[in-house]
């Protein structure tokens, strides 16, 4: 027996009967040797891991746009504290951790620069518009590795795809990761939020606080407990009470952060900037990077375009932008 062979008798004799055995995968769509110490699920986690988009996103805007200062939350750090939430709460249900984890470090390669504002950007300005968890499935399918992308199981992707509103995904570890993600946000994004001045922590409700906890451990570790102490029968749920207490308190980030005008001030140039790239680039194909140069072959520039910004960092894009228009002192 292989070590992977272990693994995966160790899953069947400890899980859940609701988890997904990595030995019952669905596969990938390009068949590969199968690894002696590593099951699928844990081999996703590990290409995600090593692939250029994941390096990518420490530098890219989780809510606060390229802020001064070392300890606001980046795109990476959200992910890795998703991982945290959803693998401490799968480990909790006996879900498939090595499944959690994968669907959490991949669920956000698709973000764009400046956050949900490039997002948006790029939603107006693509053919079909752009949505960032269709855009994480394409970088694994497709754009990571030259073109070849990461080959992933089909409950990795689907999981990544589902990770946000509308369909759930097939599997019980992607609904989690769902779950884990808007703990994961509204509770990191009220910290960076307060650490910036926007927000005061006796700003939050007092009906919310007596539910949640005022301290950002104290909601995280009411929710987890909650999601772990109610979730039965296949579903992921919350007691009620916590439940409601917690939509409200995103409604509350959304009224006091996310459309706060002060934290979003920045915000109001990303479409300029964004947009300004996106028709440089069809208009010069010829300065697009070698490993663009395929896509724009078999799937036309403006999809070239469009893959080529979103995958750009925040300090990536604006020094672009500067080197293209920004006039550079001459020295003789």
């Amino acid at each position: 027996m292989t070590v992977s062979e272990r693994t995966q008798w160790i899953e069947e004799q400890t899980l859940s009967p609701y988890a997904a055995l990595s030995k019952n995968t669905l596969g990938r769509d390009v068949p590969e040797q199968e690894c002696d110490l590593r099951t699928p699920y844990q081999r996703d986690r590990d290409k995600i891991l090593h692939c250029k988009s994941f390096r990518r996103l420490k530098h890219k805007t989780q809510v606060f746009l390229s802020p001064e200062g070392d300890h606001y939350r980046t795109r990476l750090t959200h992910t890795l504290e998703v991982s945290q939430i959803a693998r401490t709460i799968a480990r909790a249900l006996q879900l498939n951790e090595d499944l959690t984890e994968a669907i959490s470090l991949g669920h956000d390669l698709g973000h764009t620069p400046f956050g949900h504002a490039g997002e948006r950007a790029l939603d107006e300005l693509c053919p079909g518009g752009f949505r960032h968890y269709e855009q994480s499935v394409r970088i694994v399918e497709k754009l990571e590795k030259n073109g070849t992308g990461l080959n992933l199981t089909k409950e990795v992707r689907d999981g990544i795809l589902c990770h946000t509103k509308g369909t759930e995904a097939m599997t019980l570890e992607g609904r989690l990761v769902r779950l884990a993600d808007r703990i994961a946000y509204i509770n990191h994004d009220m910290d960076d939020a307060e650490r910036a001045g926007v927000l005061l922590e006796s700003d939050i409700p007092a009906d919310i606080k007596s539910v949640l906890g005022g301290r950002r451990t104290e909601r995280i570790d009411t929710l987890v407990h909650s999601v772990v102490e109610n979730s039965q029968d296949g579903q992921i749920k919350m007691d009620p009470k916590v439940q409601e207490a917690f939509d409200r308190l995103h409604s509350f980030m959304f009224e006091s952060v996310y459309l706060n005008p002060y934290a979003k001030a920045e915000e109001k140039k990303v479409p300029n900037l964004i947009g300004t790239l996106y028709s440089y680039y069809l208009k010069r194909p010829e300065h697009f990077p070698q490993d663009m140069c395929l896509i724009v072959e078999q799937d036309g520039i403006e999809r070239a375009a469009c893959d080529y910004i979103a995958g750009m960092t925040d300090h990536f894009a604006i020094q672009l932008f500067q080197d293209i228009y920004v006039p550079k002192s001459w020295n003789i």
